[in-house]
């Protein structure tokens, strides 16, 4: 079945930087397009990457210039390569593929930026 583990979270200060691994297994990881989410305290899940088979990336305006999002399709691996951290960017971050008409996710990782 399709599973995803984040991993790589954790606190930084503001202006600082973070490293997201997303490691996947069930479906043909090469083939898809794999998603990066967040979903902060309070709020809705908000899409943040995306990079797609070819290795073409598309990011939210609101982390433009900040993030790179990477895959190794070796590894069934994708990287979220997160700098200049700002305090917004506190969320639960999220692997995502859409696959056989349905969405999967896996359990998150939490980032959080703090002073």
């Amino acid at each position: 079945q399709v599973q995803f583990v984040e991993s790589g979270g954790g606190l930084v200060q503001p202006g600082g930087s973070l490293r997201l691994s997303c490691a996947a297994s069930g479906f043909a990881f090469s083939a898809y397009v794999i998603n990066w989410y967040r979903q902060a305290p309070g709020k809705g899940r908000e899409w943040v990457a995306a990079i797609f088979t070819g290795g073409d990336t598309a990011y939210a305006e609101s982390v433009k210039g900040r993030f790179t999002v990477s895959r190794d399709n070796m590894k069934y691996q994708v990287y979220l390569q997160m700098n200049s951290l700002k305090l917004e960017d506190t969320a639960i971050y999220y692997c995502n593929v859409y696959y056989n008409e349905k969405d999967y996710w896996g359990q998150g990782t939490q980032v959080t930026v703090s002073s």
